[in-house]
C-alpha cells in the first residue's frame, strides 16, 4: 500500500478520534449479592440498603474507590458511599419500608423513657436490650417489639410480663411475648423462679418460659 503508518493515521484515523473523557476511567470490581429480608446487601462485611421491593432479588455490585453502586436487572438501584466497618449498616431512608420509617422517630433515649413510663421491670429490660447487645440495631428492635406488645397486650401485662421474664433470666424479646400469649404473667412466680432471679442476666440464659 502507498505511504506510511503516520501518512494512514493522518488520513484515517485521526478524523475519527473523538475527544478524551473528562475523567479518568475507573477502576472497579463487581460481585454478585442477593438482597436480604431486610433489604440489604452484604460486602466485605457491611450491609448496605436497596429498596424494599427487591427483597430477595439477585443483584451485582460494582465497587469502586470510595463508592459501591447496586444494580438489579442492570438497572441502579442504589449508590453508596464504601464503608469498611463489618457488622455494621449504610441504610437510606426511602429504601426502608412506610413502617420501618415510621421507627425513625423513636431515638434509643425515647426507648428508654418509654420503658420507664410503663414500669420499673420494662424499663430494666429496655436497657439491658441496649447494653447487652453486640450491635445496637439488634437491642433497638427487640425494644420495638416491645413497643408492639404493649399494644397488643396492655401497658401493665408487659410490665407483669417483663418482671417475670427478668426473674427466670429469660430476657429476649421472644420470651417475653411467650410469657404474654400463655398468660403467665398473671401467674404468680413460684419457688423456681425465685431461686432463678439470682441468675446474671444473658442472652444465653433463658429460663424455662423460653421453652414454652
Amino acid at each position: 500500500m502507498p505511504g506510511s503508518r503516520v501518512s494512514a493515521f493522518e488520513a484515517i484515523e485521526r478524523p475519527a478520534l473523538k475527544a478524551l473523557p473528562a475523567q479518568a476511567l475507573r477502576l472497579a470490581r463487581f460481585k454478585r449479592a442477593r438482597v436480604n429480608i431486610d433489604y440489604h446487601v452484604e460486602l466485605d462485611g457491611h450491609y448496605y440498603s436497596v429498596p424494599h421491593r427487591f427483597v430477595r432479588a439477585e443483584a451485582w455490585l460494582r465497587i469502586c474507590t470510595g463508592t459501591v453502586e447496586v444494580f438489579i436487572n442492570r438497572e441502579r438501584v442504589a449508590v453508596h458511599a464504601y464503608n469498611s466497618r463489618r457488622g455494621t449498616h449504610s441504610t437510606l431512608p426511602d429504601h426502608m419500608p412506610a413502617a420501618h420509617r415510621a421507627h425513625l422517630q423513636w431515638s434509643p433515649q425515647r426507648l428508654i423513657d418509654w420503658g420507664a413510663r410503663i414500669g420499673p421491670a420494662c424499663a430494666q429490660l429496655v436497657r439491658w436490650q441496649m447494653d447487652s447487645r453486640p450491635h445496637p440495631e439488634q437491642g433497638y428492635r427487640a425494644c420495638l417489639g416491645l413497643l408492639r406488645l404493649a399494644r397488643q397486650f396492655g401497658e401493665a401485662r408487659l410490665e407483669a410480663a417483663c418482671a417475670r421474664a427478668l426473674a427466670l433470666g429469660a430476657t429476649r424479646y421472644r420470651s417475653v411475648k411467650s410469657i404474654l400469649e400463655n398468660g403467665l404473667d398473671r401467674q404468680g412466680l413460684n419457688d423456681t423462679a425465685a431461686e432463678q432471679a439470682s441468675l446474671p442476666l444473658h442472652e444465653n440464659v433463658r429460663g424455662s418460659e423460653y421453652y414454652h
